[in-house]
């Protein structure tokens, strides 16, 4: 089975990758979920209502699954939605509520199978084998849905050297900006749009 993720830095970047040729993989009618997790706090109706508007000129039929809490990541159903979706979005906000919600969670595991995801700024760094904590820049432990890449949004310098001198070289570091997305396939990584994007690996700028 074709398995694919996209890392975006907004959901306007997310929106423009699935609009454009390179990214026009959607048939017409596709079935898209939409989890807004990591909005919890923010306001998760909202920002599923935002996914949708970005995406109304790409003729998808699209469902919000309120997955805001370890209880309601534990129903069948949403994990069955997840499993049928042509399309997963998970949405931007607090990528460490994300994790404690998904981690070891049914959600979770349909997300370790899902057949296409779009990940919006911060739950883009939720996914890998290595997460960056945004509190303080520390490597942490990601879902382990991807290898070879730590994604952290743009911050200091003073954290961004942390986080370089604490990150193994196994691992690149991506700052992912608005403008910057990633495509996952075959267990590689490689840039689409390399705008307000950095890439290091220990102290070197390198690329993917």
């Amino acid at each position: 089975m074709e398995r694919s993720l996209v890392a975006a830095g907004s959901l306007g970047a997310l929106a423009g990758f699935f609009a454009g040729g390179l990214g026009s993989v959607l048939v017409r009618g596709a079935d898209v979920v939409v989890l807004p997790t990591a909005a919890a706090f923010l306001g998760a109706a909202q920002a599923a209502v935002d996914v949708a508007r970005s995406l109304e000129g790409l003729d998808v039929q699209l469902e919000a699954l309120m997955v805001v809490d370890r209880a309601s990541a534990e129903e069948t159903h949403f994990e069955k939605r997840i499993d049928e979706a042509a399309l997963v979005v998970l949405c931007d906000g607090a990528g460490l509520h994300a994790r404690s919600v998904w981690r070891d969670t049914r959600v979770g595991a349909a997300l370790a199978r899902a057949r296409r995801i779009g990940a919006v700024g911060s739950s883009a760094s939720v996914l890998g084998e290595v997460m960056i904590d945004p509190r303080g820049g520390a490597p942490t432990t990601g879902l382990g849905l991807t290898t070879g890449v730590a994604f952290c949004a743009p911050a200091s310098e003073e954290q961004l050297a942390r986080t370089r001198k604490l990150l193994d070289e196994q691992n690149a570091l991506v700052v992912l900006g608005a403008r910057g997305v990633l495509v996952y396939e075959n267990a590689v990584w490689r840039v689409v749009v390399d705008l307000d994007l950095i890439v290091s690996r220990g102290d070197e700028l390198t690329s993917l």
